[in-house]
């Protein structure tokens, strides 16, 4: 499994605009100049999270964008998922039930499950939040 561009830059996006919430909306322009990620790219971005409910946006010289809740109620699985889709590790478990006609005889099946459930347990035990607090502690100076 790797995360796309558009997963990460999904959540830089988010996490911007929790760092730089100052109860306003924030330019995608801002954003874009701060993330050194191109506009364009971050609206098609946007579009995916706004449509998911996760940022508001509001038009005109005011315009922009903000979370619509708190940091810590996004965890880095939700917005995964809204870019990348599922993040099973194999296309088999794409699915509830399996869909594979090998599933019943299948070895591996068990282990593809475990590394999935690994995977989700920890990207939705991350919140925007936690990143937020982490990157604050980290000692960038050397």
């Amino acid at each position: 499994m790797k995360i796309s561009t558009k997963g990460r830059y999904a959540l830089r996006l988010m996490i911007d605009l929790a760092q730089h919430d100052a109860g306003g909306f924030i330019p995608l322009r801002d954003i874009s100049r701060r993330q050194e990620i191109s506009a364009k790219y971050l609206e098609q971005i946007v579009v995916q999270l706004s449509r998911a409910g996760f940022v508001r946006s509001i038009r005109g010289a005011q315009g922009g964008y903000q979370l619509s809740r708190p940091p810590a109620e996004y965890t880095v699985g939700d917005i995964l998922r809204i870019t990348e889709g599922s993040l099973a590790p194999v296309a088999c478990l794409e699915s509830e039930p399996v869909a594979c006609s090998r599933a019943g005889d299948c070895i591996t099946l068990d282990f593809w499950r475990g590394l999935f459930d690994t995977i989700n347990r920890y990207v939705d035990s991350v919140t925007l939040e936690d990143l937020i607090r982490r990157g604050q502690s980290l000692d960038f100076s050397i």
